[in-house]
């Protein structure tokens, strides 16, 4: 039947057109955001998974700024206590030529007030955004934590996981306590004077009170005797034992700070791919639906101006 007030295959036509209309419009949103999937309502599941993994990247580039923090107060003491090995190394030496018949040990004690002054500057200074893990001047040295990664469980809970550091391990200097200290601390000097015979005798080498030096303090005077300088020396050797452990310890937690550090960037690179793989819109898939959709829009274009004029066909019928 053919009626002038219901034209079916108009209908039909525009039905289909707004079809197509609509395809193109999210097609055109698609290319234009990059992203298949830009809101909840285009696939929740999805939409869901990339918000959340967004959000935790995130807190992958605060933990990296953090571990940055981290190895930079770890390389600082690291650089310190290295120095203190070298000055301390130093201080060996001058013992050992000490122990020369003859030789001046008051000049010689000058060369170690200027040594010592030398390893107090270097715990000092290595101190990096007010963090000093060589200096200590009150309470007992304490583990420092640093963020080393952000952690999402199974079930969904977060966490912050961190690498510590015992800094009781590394303190040169401590002027409160001095047994907290490993340039302040006694060690005590091994002497064989004669076949098997061994004296011993504990000394410090740095003194961090008041007043005058104890005699357990290293020192040098032209009565200091040859045991002495020895006991000395066996002494700076112990102590040089220990730094050199405070210096590995220090190097690996360095090492393990950068580590983690690349791992965190590998880590923060993969999410950010896995989320694409969830989201973004293949590009050559798109243009080619896009290129699709707009022939179909205007061959329903067409077919609907052909369905429009078939009620002008009706005219011909009355002539």
């Amino acid at each position: 039947m053919t009626s002038i007030i219901t034209n079916a295959s108009a209908i039909a036509a525009l039905d289909t057109l707004r079809g197509i209309n609509n395809s193109m419009q999210k097609t055109q949103a698609t290319i234009s955001s990059g992203l298949k999937v830009g809101s909840a309502q285009d696939n929740a599941a999805y939409w869901s998974i990339a918000t959340t993994m967004r959000s935790d990247n995130k807190a992958l580039g605060a933990v990296q700024d953090a571990i940055g923090l981290g190895a930079a107060k770890a390389d600082t003491a690291y650089t310190g206590m290295n120095a203190a090995i070298d000055v301390v190394t130093a201080i060996k030496s001058k013992l050992v030529a000490a122990k020369e018949p003859g030789v001046d040990k008051d000049k010689i004690n000058k060369e170690l007030t200027e040594l010592k002054n030398q390893l107090s500057s270097v715990a000092q200074s290595s101190s990096f955004n007010g963090e000093n893990w060589l200096y200590n001047t009150s309470g007992t040295p304490g583990t420092k934590q640093m963020v080393g990664s952000f952690v999402r469980s199974s079930t969904g809970t977060v966490s912050i996981k961190t690498i510590d550091y015992d800094t009781s391990k590394s303190v040169l200097i401590d002027s409160g306590t001095a047994a907290n200290g490993l340039l302040t601390k006694t060690y005590t000097g091994v002497v064989q004077p004669s076949g098997t015979t061994t004296t011993t005798k504990s000394w410090n080498l740095l003194y961090v009170g008041t007043g005058t030096a104890p005699t357990t303090t290293i020192a040098l005077t032209s009565a200091t005797s040859g045991d002495d300088v020895e006991g000395m020396m066996s002494a700076v050797d112990s102590m040089l034992k220990d730094m050199t452990d405070a210096a590995a310890t220090l190097g690996a937690t360095s090492s393990r700070l950068n580590m983690q550090n690349d791992f965190v960037k590998d880590l923060s690179d993969t999410i950010t791919k896995g989320v694409g793989r969830l989201v973004d819109a293949d590009m050559n898939e798109e243009s080619t639906r896009l290129k699709a959709l707009q022939t179909q829009q205007q061959l329903g274009i067409q077919a609907l101006s052909i369905a429009n004029s078939n009620a002008d066909n009706i005219l011909s019928l009355f002539r």
